[in-house]
């Protein structure tokens, strides 16, 4: 048995700081909370303990260290693409962040799920990462805003994708391009439902999908036990998916009262990605792109304290690279500066992903959880930006930083 020893622990369903913070690890899993001392014990002084982050939208194969934006989708091949996967994954889990989803795969890999290597790779102990939940590809229409040829206006042919990559046109492919992802190891789907910021694709807020080809993704991933994420922006759009049963509805930038009463209604969850609109490096983008986000971003801003007064579930997620890998919880910072309590800012990264991703083994400091626990140098709930600072990162039981 391991104890930690630490100035503090948070009690995310109390909403407060446990003083001193003892936590009692035997294997992958807590086994006590507070008590006496046992065993070998790991004195992390003036730290206090938190469960481990969830990041709800990472892209772990795109960005990183030596990525172009357009130059790699037709340069970087699928193995290159894995090697820096690794490195973004280290990244991830050494900024504290112990769960993500991969939400979409964005990029040509001939069929391969490399989201779902990287998980295997990682549950495996080859590599240090976060537990990864994988999407495989994203579901979108041809040109539409997760088609990786709109995000470089590619002339026809440059980049060709088929339904196994996600690109689906009509319910027929779409249902083909959903059990081809959940064939091959997707424990959910991503479907694009809008259009975007940063692609060439036309209106961010624009349509993409049908309704009727909107409810076979979800009627495929249900029927399996499986939830479905969204990337949405417009409001008509985010109504079309909730009212087609989508689970989650990734940015929803632009969307109005009517949309966040009926999130509410429906137990929708929002991933907001909030940082992108203050931290996202668009300097190199396209005029007409940076023109789109100077018109988007001061209407997410506003979107989201709506979403937060009306009490819609809302979850952690960076949208990474959007935000770089490793930089994640700037996302709970950002959420905190748009009216969010920092208490409900740990519980948008800790218990409601964990509800998110239909899953009671972690989110919290408890016995019988996953030994998944990090440590930081000082007080979150009176600091937010502490959580910037991780100092000390456990996952089921193993130490990745001290």
């Amino acid at each position: 048995m391991l104890t930690l020893r630490a100035a503090g622990l948070v009690d995310v369903d109390l909403g407060e700081v446990v003083r001193p913070g003892i936590v009692k690890v035997d294997g992958e899993r807590i086994v006590g909370v507070g008590g006496p001392v046992e065993g070998e014990v790991v004195d992390l002084g003036d730290l206090v303990l938190l469960p481990g982050l969830m990041d709800m939208e990472v892209n772990l194969l795109v960005g990183g260290r030596g990525e172009h934006p357009v130059v790699s989708q037709v340069r970087d091949d699928p193995p290159l693409r894995m090697l820096r996967a690794v490195e973004n994954a280290r990244r991830t889990l050494r900024a504290g962040f112990t769960t993500v989803r991969n939400l979409g795969l964005l990029v040509k890999t001939g069929g391969y799920l490399l989201d779902v290597a990287l998980s295997k790779a990682i549950d495996a102990g080859w590599v240090d990462g976060p537990r990864v939940v994988p999407a495989g590809h994203s579901i979108t229409p041809t040109g539409g805003h997760q088609d990786p040829t709109m995000f470089g206006a590619y002339a026809p042919h440059v980049l060709d994708l088929t339904v196994e990559e996600g690109i689906a046109n009509g319910v027929d492919e779409v249902r083909r391009a959903a059990r081809y992802q959940i064939r091959h190891g997707a424990q959910l789907l991503k479907v694009c439902v809008s259009g975007g910021v940063l692609s060439h694709t036309g209106l961010p807020g624009a349509q993409h999908y049908s309704t009727e080809e909107l409810r076979v993704v979800v009627d495929e991933a249900h029927r399996r036990s499986l939830r479905v994420a969204a990337h949405a922006h417009g409001a008509e759009a985010v109504r079309s998916a909730v009212l087609a049963g989508i689970d989650c509805i990734e940015h929803g930038f632009l969307v109005d009262d009517e949309a966040i009463a009926l999130m509410v209604k429906h137990g929708t969850f929002l991933v907001a990605t909030q940082a992108l609109t203050e931290a996202m490096d668009i300097s190199r983008a396209a005029p007409a792109l940076r023109e789109k986000a100077a018109l988007i971003f001061p209407r997410a801003r506003a979107s989201v304290r709506d979403a937060i007064d009306a009490g819609v579930k809302i979850a952690v997620g960076t949208d990474a690279p959007g935000i770089p890998h490793g930089r994640n919880a700037i996302e709970l910072v950002t959420l905190v500066e748009r009216g969010m309590t920092p208490i409900g800012a740990i519980r948008a990264a800790t218990t409601t992903s964990a509800e998110l991703l239909d899953v009671t083994d972690r989110g919290r400091l408890a016995e019988g959880l996953l030994a998944d626990i990090i440590a930081v140098p000082g007080d979150p709930l009176q600091d937010i930006s502490v959580l910037q600072n991780v100092k000390f990162v456990m996952k089921g039981g193993r130490t990745f930083v001290h």
